[in-house]
């Protein structure tokens, strides 16, 4: 006789059903001048899962949202899962072909699409779908509002019966071909959201200010996190670094995540200043350089760097702090903070492998592939076996990010599998020919690529982003690398201007590579 196991399905709706019960009447979400207590967050939540019933959905039905950072996607973490189908949070910068395409591939039944951008969606076949506006009033006459006021304010029953169900579809950016669509699971959304609590060290008394677009990763898996513990969520509708630093002092804001590029533009605002209070700061996306660690340090924001894909339900390792390097000179402890580290505490240990999948010596030299598996990672890919099998080779998923173990078992990226320049036979990592770029004191920004060299193969080729008011030459770029680097690390020409980038904040590399390479192909080991 099988023995019957006494337990729960592991489910991110549970975090807002016990934060209503403990802290009912707490502020749970702050919108400008509107704000929701948990007890209330609930009751929208559940008003809208339960008319999403009423309309006739059935479970595992998609259910997309196209809109920024407002209430009504923070519900949708909760409601869609609680109804019973699969939230599909659609990036806010795409174009009008790239959102059909996600539509019809992840095939949305309903949708429900911000005021400002429903004329993206304006010229697409919608006929077969519900779609609702949302024009982010919290007025009566809001469509979205009344929408809810047709649904129930009581619990719905769930209808969660494995935690390895689907609960999210999100596409990836898409820059290689179509999009694939990422699926996260019940187990895996809730057991991240504990890891961001744990890493960021988040409680009830915590303000969260969302300046990561949630559509991105479903924010990290934030808005299940943040809602566990019981804290504030702050929405933003758009990122105004004057207006975030305004918001840092009066909504008391303790922690907020982004790529370096939003932690650039913030730190070098006019309105940039040391706080009284420490703010956590998650940086992820893109390897932050040791000078923009640094600075954030100066201005008592904590950054806490962390690395992961969307493929592993945003970050998945984390640079963690070692007391006995608060001794060691700023410009040290940088350096070592801009390595990825290792697992989340509810993770894996990440590897750095070669091609036959053995683990590279820990030298900090020997490059490989960083993998991963476990919790933390994927289900698959929606509707596309071959791809998940192919990233899933050997067992470990494959990050395409290649990079090194140091002795003490952290891992430091190096670059992109297709950003590594080979010049002369040697290879070139373009993160850190710009991490020496970024310390000039002009310098804002900059990405690095490969550009076609008839001698060397390839050439490292450096886009600068200035500074406002600041000057400086080319020349002087390169031999201000000429004077911290080997030689044939150095770029061989600038350009100056602003740089692509996606919306989340990581700059578009691959923009970069076709400007330069005209059609060309890369080599790419």
């Amino acid at each position: 006789m099988t023995e019957k196991v006494y337990r729960t399905e592991l489910n991110p709706v549970s975090f807002l059903e016990r934060s209503a019960l403990v802290f009912p009447d707490k502020t749970a979400i702050v919108h400008g001048e509107r704000s929701y207590t948990y007890r209330e967050f609930a009751q929208r939540v559940y008003r809208l899962a339960s008319h999403l019933r009423a309309l006739g959905l059935q479970k595992h039905d998609r259910v997309a949202f196209l809109c920024p950072n407002t209430p009504p996607l923070l519900e949708a973490h909760f409601a869609v899962p609680a109804a019973g189908g699969i939230l599909v949070a659609i990036n806010t910068r795409l174009n009008t072909q790239e959102i059909g395409y996600i539509l019809r591939h992840s095939g949305v039944k309903y949708l429900f699409v911000d005021y400002e951008l429903q004329p993206l969606v304006a010229p697409l076949d919608l006929e077969n779908l519900h779609v609702v506006r949302i024009d982010d009033t919290g007025t009566t006459s809001d469509p979205y509002e009344l929408f809810l006021a047709l649904g129930s304010p009581d619990p719905v029953t769930s209808w969660l019966q494995d935690e390895e169900e689907t609960i999210s579809i999100n596409y990836t950016s898409g820059t290689t071909g179509n999009p694939k669509g990422v699926m996260f699971t019940y187990r895996g959304g809730y057991l991240n959201a504990l890891g961001e609590i744990i890493e960021t060290g988040m409680s009830s008394s915590s303000v969260y200010l969302w300046t990561l677009p949630m559509f991105h990763c479903n924010g990290w898996c934030f808005p299940w996190a943040v809602t566990a513990v019981g804290a504030t969520h702050v929405c933003l509708r758009k990122i105004e670094p004057g207006q975030v630093w305004e918001i840092f002092e009066r909504a008391g804001v303790t922690h907020y995540n982004g790529a370096p590029t939003v932690h650039i533009f913030l730190v070098n605002h006019p309105s940039a200043h040391r706080l009284e209070r420490e703010i956590t700061v998650t940086v992820a996306g893109a390897p932050p350089s040791p000078t923009l660690l640094g600075r954030m340090k100066e201005l008592n924001l904590r950054p806490l760097h962390v690395y992961g894909l969307t493929e592993t339900y945003g970050p998945y390792t984390v640079c963690e702090w070692h007391q006995e390097w608060d001794e060691l000179p700023m410009a040290k402890q940088a350096h070592l903070q801009a390595r990825q580290g290792q697992g989340y505490v509810n993770a894996d240990r990440v590897r750095i492998v070669d091609e036959q999948m053995n683990d590279v010596p820990r030298d900090g030299q020997t490059m490989g592939e960083v993998v991963m598996h476990g919790n933390n990672v994927m289900k698959g890919y929606f509707a596309n076996p071959e791809a998940t099998e192919t990233a899933f080779r050997g067992g470990w998923f494959h990050s395409g990010d290649i990079g090194v173990s140091h002795p003490d078992g952290y891992i430091e990226l190096r670059d992109r599998k297709k950003d590594i320049i080979i010049s002369g036979g040697e290879n070139i990592s373009t993160i850190e020919v710009e991490q020496v770029i970024a310390q000039h004191p002009a310098v804002l920004e900059c990405a690095v690529v490969a550009i076609p060299d008839e001698k060397w193969g390839e050439r490292p080729k450096a886009f600068v982003t200035l500074k406002p008011e600041a000057a400086v030459t080319e020349q002087e770029i390169i031999e201000f690398c000429r004077a911290r680097l080997a030689h044939f690390k150095c770029p061989a020409s600038v350009n100056f201007g602003d740089l692509p980038k996606t919306s989340t904040g990581k700059i578009q590399k691959y923009v970069l590579r076709e400007r330069v390479w005209g059609g060309k192909e890369k080599k790419i080991n």
